[in-house]
């Protein structure tokens, strides 16, 4: 006699099976997460070279966009009120169209180069703004949430200088994207044409401002940072101010349109450029071979991507890091631009496939925050053991030798990693 099990019953104890296996083996990770001394060391190195604001050993000035990456971890060793004296500087010398700038810095110290401006809000200090790019703005709105996030001081907001509050001056900040840097064919961000999040652009010269030979473009890094900004000022404004502009529906045509010109399903990855008036390359050079990780990164970040897409960004960041002998998934890009293509910085050097943790500790949250926590702890693991035998925080690194490079005491990557343990403890703990 034949006994016939309904299917359901048999689905059910499938997946009793299957997430009793999980939870085994999700706590076998927590444990393995818990007990690596590595991530200890890591994050006391990290809050002893945090007691500093500057960028690095290589930098006087505070960059927003360092910053908004180490907060987390400033706001461990330093009081509540320093950090946001910090962040307050930033509004204090707003251009008056809203722009941020890059970088603050003590007039004594201003070197030569940057075109600097001067607010009588802000006397003693200096900054100027590396204008090809389009990041300075979200990565301050960002920073503010994370100040909030930690230390539950939203009178931030209503802070007064000049006659506007740091909200208004945040839409202010929003608002000069939507004016100087918006492109109303796509609908999308704009900015000059730089490598990946990078700062320089292709020709020889001063790389960092725009000038008769810029390129401008459209990225997934500017738009993702946009979008993840927006996200974190509709997150912490009070439910009873009236914002200027309706910012989650701005956010929601970025996110689509995104989608639409920048997602190629072909291929799973972004785009590098959507040109806007031409291209700096030659037409025999096909750009969009070249794979783009940090903006991929904060394209998961800012809610892009699917599941399925994020296990294949990830999957071919790997894949492109296993191509140079002490690479990881920080990799820049991959492959770099040829020289005769981008002359301003030749490959494998800086921001043109070389490899910053800055960046490639990002993808440990982004993967955490997807269930790929198996997949986050062996990305990170690599970079970990870099900083342990480097002692020390460096700004970024040579793929094909493994040497260190740039700025030494690096607080990027010293705040990117201590965040990113962070997260995996805080996982860890819960599935124990």
């Amino acid at each position: 006699m034949k006994i016939r099990v309904p299917a359901v019953f048999i689905f059910l104890c499938l997946f009793y099976l299957n997430t009793k296996a999980q939870v085994v083996n999700n706590t076998a990770l927590a444990n393995t997460i818990l007990t690596d001394t590595r991530l200890d060391t890591i994050q006391g190195r990290a809050l002893n070279l945090l007691s500093g604001f500057s960028a690095g050993t290589s930098y006087n000035e505070v960059w927003i966009r360092d910053f908004n990456t180490f907060i987390k971890g400033s706001l461990k060793v330093h009081p509540k009120e320093k950090v946001k004296e910090m962040l307050l500087m930033f509004f204090k010398i707003q251009g008056d169209d809203g722009n941020i700038v890059d970088g603050v810095v003590d007039s004594a110290k201003a070197g030569v180069g940057y075109k600097y401006r001067y607010s009588r809000l802000l006397p003693g200090w200096a900054a100027h703004k590396n204008t090809v790019e389009t990041d300075q703005e979200s990565s301050l709105i960002q920073a503010v949430k994370k100040y909030i996030d930690l230390t539950g001081d939203g009178s931030i907001l209503t802070e007064v200088i000049g006659a506007k509050t740091v909200l208004q001056r945040m839409e202010g900040a929003f608002a000069y994207i939507r004016k100087d840097r918006w492109s109303e064919k796509y609908g999308l961000v704009t900015g000059a044409t730089t490598i990946d999040w990078g700062d320089v652009q292709p020709e020889t010269g001063w790389g960092v401002a725009i000038n008769d030979k810029t390129k401008w473009a459209i990225d997934i890094y500017d738009n993702a940072m946009y979008v993840i900004a927006i996200h974190d000022f509709l997150s912490i404004k009070p439910k009873d101010y009236k914002t200027r502009e309706n910012w989650a529906s701005v956010a929601a045509t970025i996110r689509k349109n995104v989608r639409k010109y920048l997602w190629m399903p072909a291929a799973q990855k972004y785009l590098p450029h959507i040109y806007l008036n031409g291209s700096p390359f030659s037409k025999d050079f096909n750009e969009n071979e070249i794979l783009y990780t940090g903006g991929s990164i904060c394209a998961i970040m800012a809610g892009f991507n699917t599941p399925s897409e994020i296990k294949e960004i990830n999957r071919q960041m790997l894949a492109a890091a296993a191509k140079e002998k002490h690479a990881t998934i920080g990799i820049t890009v991959y492959p770099p631009y040829p020289k005769e293509q981008y002359p301003n910085m030749h490959p494998y050097n800086y921001q043109n496939g070389g490899d910053w943790t800055w960046f490639g500790g990002r993808m440990t949250g982004a993967l955490v925050a997807n269930g790929l926590v198996k997949e986050a702890y062996a990305g990170l693991t690599p970079m970990i053991d870099r900083a342990i035998a480097n002692k020390g925080f460096y700004e970024w690194y040579d793929v094909q030798t493994g040497a260190p490079k740039g700025s030494g005491d690096f607080r990027g990557e010293a705040g990117v990693l201590f965040d990113a343990i962070t997260v995996l403890n805080q996982w860890a703990i819960k599935n124990k």
